[in-house]
């Protein structure tokens, strides 16, 4: 009898081993897109939008002087984020895929979603409209008119928060897209805009995205927004420190705190509003409206 128990100890023991070597070997592996702050402790975050655009240097600045850190940013969308924080290699991710966000925090290995702002997707394409969207009255019918005229959408089709809302407003709309006018580029949001810009085609970007890029922009205009479905709101998570001991939880709850604190949300509603004229996101407070 001892000596199976003692033989089920040593399984379990590998397994331990085998876990904190994979979470490892993963955390390594991840290339980081850049670093802000310059202290001793070390907070990694995965993102996109956020980061591309410079938000995440926005907030991390600050908080990064006053708490002797660095924090450590990869650019990923959505999906690839929360696939990071289920393997352990991040902190924390900043996303926008509700879903899925709540089912990491029902499944258990992520904790402490809090809504930290949001923007809105505006459905672009040509100016002569050759699906006439800009009459459309939600983007159900939006984009059941693009795939009737079968012109050309760009979809990023990268699992991102982005790719999600679009897959569900397909679903809504009783269509399975694909074919010739369907063009999946497996990119991020700026990129996969100017080639939509670039080839005269649709495709849904984020508000701040096509703020920043609007100077770039040649062949594109807004066609269709204000549907409350095209309502973007982001959220930070948490590794659960319970399944991933080796994360940093303690700074990382720190820092979600500081991005949802009142220093921290002044922040985030004024970010671009010197440069663009505008701000690019919403404070936490009117993204609440639109909580679901």
């Amino acid at each position: 009898m001892k000596r199976l128990y003692n033989y089920k100890s040593l399984i379990f023991m590998v397994f331990v081993l085998c876990v904190f070597f994979t979470q490892s070997k993963t955390a390594k592996s991840a290339e980081f897109t850049d670093t802000f702050g310059n202290g001793s402790k070390v907070l990694t975050l995965a993102t996109g939008s956020p980061g591309i655009l410079g938000l995440v240097k926005a907030m991390a600045e600050p908080f990064c002087k006053v708490n002797n850190c660095r924090i450590k940013w990869i650019k990923k969308g959505s999906g690839a984020s929360l696939k990071l924080l289920k393997a352990g290699a991040v902190d924390l991710v900043m996303v926008h895929a509700p879903m899925a966000e709540k089912k990491a925090v029902a499944q258990g290995w992520a904790m402490e979603r809090t809504i930290l702002g949001g923007n809105e997707f505006y459905i672009v394409g040509p100016e002569s409209d050759p699906a006439g969207i800009a009459a459309a009255t939600s983007a159900k019918q939006a984009y059941t008119l693009i795939a009737e005229k079968k012109v050309k959408f760009f979809s990023r089709g990268d699992n991102s928060g982005t790719n999600k809302k679009e897959m569900k407003i397909w679903k809504t709309a009783g269509i399975v897209p694909g074919g010739s006018w369907y063009i999946v580029t497996k990119d991020f949001m700026g990129p996969t805009l100017m080639r939509a810009d670039r080839e005269h085609g649709y495709f849904m970007t984020d508000s701040s995205t096509f703020v920043v890029r609007k100077k770039q922009i040649r062949n594109l205009k807004v066609l269709f927004n204000h549907d409350p479905v095209l309502i973007n709101v982001y959220h930070a998570l948490i590794a659960s420190p319970e399944q991933y001991p080796h994360t940093h939880h303690m700074l990382a709850e720190k820092f979600v705190k500081f991005m949802a604190c009142p220093e921290g949300q002044i922040i985030m509603k004024n970010f671009g509003k010197q440069k663009y004229g505008l701000p690019l996101y919403w404070d936490a407070e009117y993204a609440q409206k639109w909580e679901k």
